[in-house]
């Protein structure tokens, strides 16, 4: 038998295995005592799948596990989290994390050949956990990813009535965009968004005399000649793309941009990257009035 199948406890405990090794968090033992061995899995894609064959049949991965199944800025969390329909007793497990939810069809999709929340509804389960900035990045990376987009986001936020963090989330849904490209970008959106700035404009072309587009900036502003650029440790291990950088940055300074660059250490909060913005801005005569 295979340890990446399912298997009974009977068959377990005549292959030597005690009561106490399944206890532990790497076995799964739910409905009729089958067992599955997460630990046997290739990788997370397979681990969840293990886990689904034996999960009952209303469950579905949601919030973070969701998050990063559906492509957002996420790491998989390493208890995976499942949403089930309440019910008097929630089965519960050392190695899961279980939330009791009322989902109807439109809050879960099938991904992968797995049965997981949508985009709208993981997105509302996280609102109450990270904070707003995070909260953008996540439904941004959902909408680029084709699971999120303002209609389905609109009806879910609806009909969310009283639930926790729904205030956060409907706040946030207007702020997103399926235009980011890394959750650093949709974090200095958020800032800029967020502050008494011009709104920034995502993946801001730059053109050369000859009106053709030979670069395009994180965000920027068109009309003061503004950009910034996010840039991430890859972009200086990486000798191609560090020369790629190298041209692109030529490119926007010939034709009179001014870049600013920030890195992770600027991400902490709103200060660095909302003040050297607004210099920047009143350098290119921008002024402070209504928006």
């Amino acid at each position: 038998m295979p340890p990446s199948e399912p298997f009974t406890v009977a068959s377990a405990r005549s292959s030597g295995l005690t009561r106490a090794r399944l206890r532990r968090p790497e076995y799964v033992r739910i409905a009729h005592g089958l067992v599955v061995r997460l630990d046997d899995a290739v990788d997370e894609s397979e681990r969840l799948g293990l886990l689904a064959a034996v999960l009952p049949a209303d469950a579905a991965f949601s919030h973070r596990t969701a998050a990063a199944l559906l492509g957002a800025w996420v790491d998989p969390p390493a208890r995976p989290h499942i949403a089930l329909t309440p019910r008097r007793v929630l089965p519960q497990h050392a190695g899961l994390v279980v939330h009791g939810r009322r989902l109807t069809p439109a809050d879960v999709v099938r991904h992968e050949s797995l049965r997981v929340t949508s985009g709208a509804q993981t997105f509302l389960d996280l609102a109450p956990l990270l904070p707003p900035q995070e909260l953008v990045a996540v439904g941004d990376a959902l909408w680029r990813n084709g699971h999120l987009d303002p209609a389905r986001l609109t009806e879910r936020l609806e009909r969310a009535g009283r639930v926790r963090g729904v205030v956060r989330a409907r706040a946030c849904a207007p702020l997103l965009s399926p235009q980011a490209h890394s959750r650093p970008e949709s974090i200095t959106r958020y800032w800029l968004l967020t502050s008494d700035l011009p709104d920034p404009e995502p993946q801001v072309e730059v053109r050369d005399r000859h009106g053709r587009v030979v670069a395009h900036g994180d965000l920027g502003y068109s009309r003061w000649k503004v950009l910034l650029e996010y840039e991430g440790q890859q972009h200086a291990a990486d000798p191609e793309q560090f020369g790629r950088d190298i041209d692109r940055y030529t490119l926007m300074a010939a034709d009179g941009w001014l870049v600013l660059r920030f890195g992770r250490r600027q991400l902490g909060g709103p200060w660095t990257v909302v003040e050297r913005t607004r210099a920047a801005l009143l350098n290119r005569g921008w002024r402070p009035g209504p928006r």
